[in-house]
C-alpha cells in the first residue's frame, strides 16, 4: 500500500511527512486497554503501510504513549518523523487538567520526553494548549531555544486561535497547527485554516473520524465506563442517539462511494483542505490494523459526487453538543465560535 507525502510548513521550516500520520493517544488506553505487544503490532502495521509520521504527547497515559513509541523506535528512529507535545499538566482526567506554558516547564519537560522516547531530538514539538497565564511569546520563545539547542527541529501549536498563531509565528516560524477537524467539527475553517494558508503553515487534523462516530463499527451501547469519550458532549446521553443517527447518513454516503465510512471522512478532509489551500496530514488513532486500513482508503485522491459532498457539508450544523467539554479549551471557543452553552445541549 503506497502513500504519497506532503510538506507541512514552508521554506527551511517545512517538514515532509506521509499524507497520513498515526495518533498514538490510543496507545495510552484512552479508548480501551492495549498491551505493549498490541501497541507494537499496530505501529508495525502502520509502518508497513508507508506511514512515517508518529504523533504522541507527554500527557498521554502520563508518558506511557511516549514510552511505547520509544521502544518501537529503537534501531529505526531515522525512519520516522516524530512529534510530541508539551503544555498540559497532569490532572484527574479530561476537563480537570490545566494548560501550562512557562519557559521553565517547557524546558524541563522536553528532557523527560526525550528520555521516554529514547532519542536526542523530536522533529516537531507542539505547544499542546495555549496557557492563558503565560504570553504565547514566552512559550514559543522557550521552544525556539530548544531548536537552537538541537533538541527540537520544528515547532507546532495545538488548538491555537488565529491571533495566537500570528503572534507565535512572529517569534519563530510555525511548521504545523494541530486541531480537531472533521465532518462534524468545522470551527477551524472560520479563522484558523485561513491564517495557516496565508502564513504557509501545515495543518494536522486530530480526531478526523469524530472519535469513532464516523466509522462503520461505532456502537453507542459499547462505551466502557473508562472510555474518555464519556467526557465529551457529543457522547452525552442527551446527544449521542441523535449524533449517531447523523453518522448513519455518512455511512450511507460511504456505501454510495464504495468506501468505508472512515475512508470517506478522510477523503472529505483532503477535499476541504485543497479548497482552503492548506497541506494536511490527519492523525487518526486506532488499536486495530483492520480499522487502519479502512482509514487509509480515504488517502487516495478520490472525487466525491456532488450529492455526497453536499450532504456531508451540511452535517456539522446539525450535530448536538460540541466537540469540547470546555469551549475555552479549544480554539473555536476562544474565538467565539463555540458558545459557552454548546457543551450542555
Amino acid at each position: 500500500m503506497t502513500l504519497r507525502s506532503i510538506t507541512l510548513g514552508s521554506g527551511p521550516h517545512g517538514l515532509e511527512v506521509s499524507a497520513l500520520g498515526y495518533g498514538a493517544m490510543s496507545l495510552a488506553g484512552a479508548y480501551g486497554s492495549i498491551s505493549e505487544a498490541e501497541a507494537s503490532d499496530i505501529l508495525t502495521h502502520v509502518k508497513d503501510r508507508s506511514i512515517n509520521f508518529l504523533d504522541t504527547a507527554n500527557i498521554y497515559g502520563d508518558g506511557e504513549s511516549e514510552r511505547l513509541v520509544g521502544r518501537f523506535l529503537r534501531n529505526r528512529r531515522e525512519e520516522f518523523v516524530l512529534a510530541t507535545k508539551v503544555g498540559i499538566e497532569k490532572g484527574a482526567g479530561a476537563g480537570k487538567r490545566r494548560a501550562r506554558g512557562d519557559a521553565a516547564y517547557i524546558k524541563e519537560q522536553i528532557d523527560e520526553s526525550l528520555t521516554r522516547l529514547g532519542t536526542d531530538h523530536v522533529d516537531l514539538y507542539y505547544l499542546h494548549r495555549v496557557d492563558p497565564e503565560t504570553p504565547i511569546e514566552e512559550s514559543v520563545g522557550a521552544m525556539s531555544d530548544l531548536v537552537a539547542a538541537g533538541k527540537v527541529r520544528r515547532i507546532g501549536l495545538s488548538e491555537a486561535t488565529a491571533q495566537e498563531i500570528r503572534r507565535a509565528h512572529a517569534v519563530h516560524p510555525i511548521t504545523a497547527v494541530q486541531s480537531e477537524w472533521s465532518i462534524f467539527a468545522r470551527d477551524v475553517e472560520e479563522h484558523v485554516l485561513p491564517v495557516c494558508a496565508t502564513l504557509g503553515i501545515g495543518f494536522v487534523p486530530y480526531s478526523p473520524v469524530g472519535r469513532g462516530l464516523l466509522t462503520d463499527r461505532f456502537d453507542p451501547l459499547a462505551l466502557a465506563e473508562t472510555d474518555v469519550r464519556r467526557s465529551f458532549p457529543w457522547f452525552a446521553p442527551a446527544n449521542l442517539a441523535h449524533n449517531h443517527s447523523l453518522a448513519a447518513q455518512v455511512r450511507e454516503a460511504a456505501q454510495q462511494q464504495q468506501l468505508p465510512t472512515a475512508g470517506l471522512a478522510l477523503a472529505w478532509l483532503y477535499r476541504q483542505a485543497a479548497t482552503l489551500g492548506v497541506s494536511i496530514s490527519p492523525i487518526p488513532g486506532t488499536r486495530f490494523g483492520s480499522h487502519w486500513d479502512e482509514l487509509q482508503r480515504g488517502v487516495e485522491e478520490l472525487e466525491l459526487t456532488a450529492e455526497v459532498a453536499a450532504l456531508l457539508d451540511g452535517l456539522a450544523a446539525q450535530v448536538h453538543g460540541d466537540r469540547s467539554f470546555d469551549p475555552a479549551w479549544v480554539s473555536g471557543g476562544r474565538e467565539g465560535l463555540i458558545p459557552r452553552s454548546a457543551g450542555l445541549s
